[in-house]
């Protein structure tokens, strides 16, 4: 466990922590995110503000994590000249955030490895910067025809497969493209962001409450995920707490939302990863009870609705028999259908030992959820950072050491039995009281976090005097998880790559914002 932030700031002489950041001069920025990382508070978070207005230029912030909350340390470039040296030559996990930080800002990470357009590749002008306060949300831009270059292996008897954007299934577009020699990949690389939908920039001048709707589309089958890290972040600004029963509510729906989700993945990966149709069957028929209730509950299948700002949808006495009764069969059918898994040694045979994640890799990565925990990185903002009622309801961090296909399934396998655990005990205790406050009115700023079903969802809102939204930066898991294709790819054979990704089972929405 790190360090609290005030101590970390004693420690690394750093100006007091009492407001939990600190500015610091662009050349010394990179070496101090480095000694907090190693000293045990990973970076979670890079993002940058276009403050020009307040003569502040581009300001870099970049946001670790103490054992008390996160500790954030900013950096002011001239807007004449927005360049430092880059974080990612010391904390790999900086190396996606960079690259989109100078497609957004236009703000440059000196000595960044791989400084290639990120999100903005092909189609958008080079020298468009579309989160800078001086770029109108509705600009017609034309459609340019920038080259993407992607790496590639040079030698006898290698060839290329290109995979995507378009693919056979009902999925969002994503380009692959292996470098291979026979069956074995030597090279894989991933080209993403070919939906980009703006959503940072359309919800600037927006009250919270306008972008709610907003946030709940960033990843359709991650609504509380992502509702929820919005919803307290606004809720620290403005200084409104929610009652004991929202907080209460707000775990039932988190932990519903992450059983959903890993029985899809469970039902997905060996029944399209390999072909062992008997779990998708079931897995889905399983996941479409759920949805079912789901709908009967707060009115849709993927929950949005569940989370308000300054609560939580609420449950009635009816309701909650319901839930426990689809529960009960839920858990009885589960425990059958992974009986059938487990022993089935053609299924485990394709899981084990494939798409390898080490963990020294996951944790370079900064990789979040089942992918971290699958290779031994215990992490989960539930417990490490208690919210709405988890510091009551403390979740049990379920890791596996193999980091294969196996692990990331029997890490879901487990956490759906934790996340039945974690329901029942919130409805045996929900509290009295009203679901929900009004929202208060406030400026300033704040981060808000939950550990959603992919993996810890971290996001940062700034009011502006009249309430409303000056900045919105908004994190998926799978911004931090999809790099990860490079280091469990190759050395497996072209026919396993499927299997990985579904392991993986990562947002192309949520990554491409």
């Amino acid at each position: 466990m790190s360090k609290t932030i005030v101590e970390l700031c004693r420690d690394h002489g750093l100006p007091s922590g009492e407001s939990g950041s600190a500015s610091l001069s662009r050349d010394v920025l990179a070496a101090r995110v480095y000694d907090l990382v190693e000293a045990g508070a990973p970076l979670v978070l890079l993002y940058a503000t276009d403050e020009r207005a307040a003569a502040r230029g581009f300001v870099v912030h970049a946001a670790v994590q103490a054992a008390d909350g996160l500790l954030t340390l900013e950096s002011a470039l001239p807007a004449e000249d927005p360049r430092y040296p880059s974080i990612t030559r010391l904390v790999m996990a900086a190396h996606w955030f960079e690259r989109l930080m100078h497609d957004q800002f236009g703000v440059i990470a000196e000595g960044h490895p791989d400084f290639r357009r990120l999100m903005h590749h092909e189609n958008m002008p080079a020298g468009t910067h579309p989160l800078r306060k001086d770029f109108a949300w509705n600009t017609k831009l034309p459609v340019a025809d920038e080259p993407s270059p992607m790496h590639r292996v040079e030698g006898k008897g290698v060839y290329e497969i290109p995979v995507g954007p378009i693919h056979a299934g009902i999925i969002e577009p994503g380009h692959f493209r292996f470098n291979v020699r026979g069956e074995r990949i030597l090279s894989l690389e991933g080209k993403l962001f070919f939906t980009h939908k703006g959503v940072e920039k359309l919800v600037e001048g927006k009250m919270p409450e306008e972008a709610m709707r907003f946030v709940e589309r960033v990843s359709g089958d991650m609504v509380v995920g992502h509702t929820l890290a919005y919803a307290q972040a606004v809720e620290r600004v403005t200084g409104t707490i929610p009652s004991a029963r929202a907080k209460a509510l707000r775990v039932l729906w988190n932990e519903l939302e992450r059983l959903t989700a890993h029985l899809f993945d469970m039902g997905n990966m060996p029944g399209n990863g390999t072909g062992f149709s008997f779990m998708a069957a079931q897995g889905f028929r399983m996941v479409e009870e759920l949805r079912r209730m789901h709908a009967m509950l707060v009115g849709h299948r993927f929950l949005r609705g569940a989370i308000v700002l300054g609560g939580a949808h609420d449950v009635s006495t009816e309701s909650q028999e319901q839930i426990l009764a689809t529960l009960a069969e839920t858990e009885r059918d589960l425990k059958e259908v992974l009986n059938i898994a487990f022993t089935n040694d053609g299924l485990m045979d394709r899981f084990e030992t494939t798409g390898v994640l080490s963990e020294a890799a996951a944790r370079a990565y900064g990789a979040r959820g089942p992918a971290a925990r699958a290779s031994r990185v215990a992490t989960d903002l539930r417990a490490e950072l208690p919210y709405a009622a988890y510091a009551t309801h403390a979740p049990e961090i379920v890791t596996e050491k193999a980091g294969d296909v196996a692990a990331r399934f029997r890490v879901r396998a487990r956490e759906c039995a934790e996340s039945l655990r974690l329901i029942r005990a919130v409805l045996e205790e929900l509290p009295e009281g009203a679901p929900a406050v009004p929202l208060e009115g406030g400026t300033g700023s704040a981060y808000g976090w939950n550990e959603a079903w992919r993996g810890a969802v971290v996001d940062w809102v700034a009011l502006d005097a009249k309430g409303r939204i000056e900045r919105l930066v908004i994190t998926d898991p799978s911004f931090m998880n999809w790099p990860l294709f490079g280091e469990i790819g190759p050395g497996n054979i072209v026919p396993d790559f499927p299997l990985c990704n579904k392991s993986l089972s990562l947002s192309y929405s949520g990554t491409d914002l």
